[in-house]
């Protein structure tokens, strides 16, 4: 490649991320996945639209693959513990068993109204069984929902698609001639592959955080690069022991983005960034890699499909899934309508066409088809659906926004304290913080003027404050600003959480 080849290519690049970044306003206002727009400007770019070739699935593939480590990775890191603590059971199990509902319910579907043969009609149920990480993170964002509702299709998401991998990958294998275990032994197999990513994930996750607790970096731009890094790492450390990489990625995730590691405003930031950029290049990809003039003909199967995923196996899995929990009525309602695709199911549909099954084009066709055509109607139908069942909105997750920043060799840590709209710091005054020893507030920057405060001094929404603290108490610190910002200045000192 020449120098004036790069520049062009990347004058095109530039061109594709600003036209995405845009793109994110325009499906904020319309209820549809970002996602969908990225995938359509993949499509004008390829080969019926302005005639740049891609065909390689292998390499697709490949690169789906590092996507989606990326976007589980963003997805770990900025999910909290506490919204998914109590559904994490559930979550599992809708991630597990349910999936194998809906893949045994979608591949009878597919083998009775399509004619295809039993495993690649088991194939095509497993491509599809798998909810979108990005698409649900996307969603999310624009739909107000009950912590419990909202942590449970996040668990989910960031769940299921190690077990669907998995699956995938087995069936193809059968599908292809050369799987001849039999079912317990590919059950084992899977349940190792689950056990050695979970380990992987929780022990990566809890070496990194002893080790970034402990090490004073020079800059605050390196802790995002070493988490994100720690995250990826995971992946590639389960995958050479035979484990699930994603499931270890985004454990490894969600240790990390919930252990009060330093800068960690500054890591979510970067990991939300580094998660779009996976997001907008993998789609922009699947869209280069598609044919739209083969799509037409895909159509019919993939509304077939869809309907039975839809309509019977998505709520077959989740009520089979859930029921031992005691999930109310109108949340099965609603997940049951929520389970949406996107870019996992279309990366995964490259397995088989890469493996050179029989049907694999076809396949790969119906797959990107169904995604586009159910998540057109089922995105924007979500919040709707969720006020027509009386579901709370969500209690506002940006009520206080907490930064820490090592001092280095002095022991101590600064805490950047950011008042939302929603904390009830609003009207508290200094001395009525009631900080630990040793914990002071040293500055508040106000209107776009700083000064030092007084004890009497009243804090207001949109505060940015200062805190420096000995090291030690830092922990104690953060939990009587989060308890006063949740409960107010009478918040119980003894019990702050």
């Amino acid at each position: 490649m020449t120098l004036e080849e790069f520049s062009r290519v990347l004058l095109l690049s530039c061109g594709v991320l600003l036209v995405a970044v845009l793109a994110v306003r325009l499906s904020a206002r319309t209820g549809l996945p970002s996602l969908l727009l990225y995938l359509a400007l993949g499509l004008v770019l390829g080969e019926d639209g302005f005639g740049i070739p891609f065909a390689d699935a292998e390499v697709a593939q490949v690169l789906g693959y590092g996507a989606l480590v990326l976007i589980l990775a963003e997805g770990g890191l900025t999910t909290r513990w506490s919204s998914v603590r109590a559904v994490l059971g559930p979550a599992a199990v809708l991630a597990t068993a349910g999936t194998a509902v809906s893949t045994a319910v979608v591949g009878t579907g597919a083998h009775l109204l399509l004619g295809t043969s039993w495993p690649v009609s088991l194939l095509i149920g497993a491509v599809v069984s798998s909810t979108d990480a990005a698409a649900v993170f996307s969603v999310l964002r624009s739909v107000p929902l009950p912590a419990r509702l909202s942590g449970l299709l996040e668990a989910e998401s960031g769940l299921n698609d190690a077990p669907v991998v998995i699956a995938v990958v087995a069936l193809t294998d059968v599908a292809t001639g050369h799987g001849g275990h039999a079912w317990w032994s590919l059950l084992a197999e899977g349940v190792v592959e689950l056990g050695v990513g979970t380990l992987a994930g929780l022990g990566i996750g809890a070496l990194g955080t002893f080790a970034l607790r402990r090490a004073a970096l020079p800059s605050s731009g390196l802790y995002p690069i070493a988490v994100l890094a720690l995250a990826v790492g995971a992946f590639a450390v389960a995958d050479v022991l035979h484990g699930s990489g994603f499931l270890a990625t985004y454990l490894c995730g969600l240790v990390l983005g919930n252990a009060r590691l330093p800068h960690r405003h500054t890591t979510r930031g970067f990991a939300e960034a580094s998660g779009w950029l996976a997001q907008i290049g993998l789609f922009v990809m699947l869209g280069l890699l598609a044919t739209p003039s083969r799509l037409p003909g895909a159509l019919v199967d993939a509304l077939l499909v869809g309907l039975v995923l839809t309509v019977l196996a998505r709520p077959a899995s989740v009520v089979a899934s859930l029921l031992p929990f005691r999930v109310r009525a109108p949340d099965l309602v609603f997940l049951s309508w929520a389970g949406l695709r996107g870019a996992v199911p279309v990366v995964l549909a490259t397995v088989p066409l890469v493996a050179g099954i029989a049907g694999g084009q076809r396949l790969f066709d119906l797959v990107l088809v169904l995604v586009v055509v159910f998540t057109l109607v089922q995105a924007p139908t979500l919040s709707p659906l969720a006020r027509r069942l009386g579901l709370a909105p969500a209690a506002p997750t940006e009520e206080l926004d907490v930064e820490v920043s090592p001092l280095g060799t002095l022991s101590a840590d600064v805490v950047q304290v950011r008042v939302g709209p929603a904390s009830r710091l609003h009207g508290v005054e200094v001395f009525e913080l009631r900080l630990p020893a040793g914990a002071n507030v040293t500055l508040v920057a106000r209107d776009g003027a700083t000064f030092v405060p007084q004890p009497r001094t009243v804090l207001r929404r949109g505060d940015d404050v200062l805190v420096v603290t000995a090291a030690s108490e830092r922990e104690r610190v953060e939990a009587r600003l989060l308890a006063v910002s949740r409960y107010g200045k009478l918040a119980d000192w003894r019990n702050p959480q």
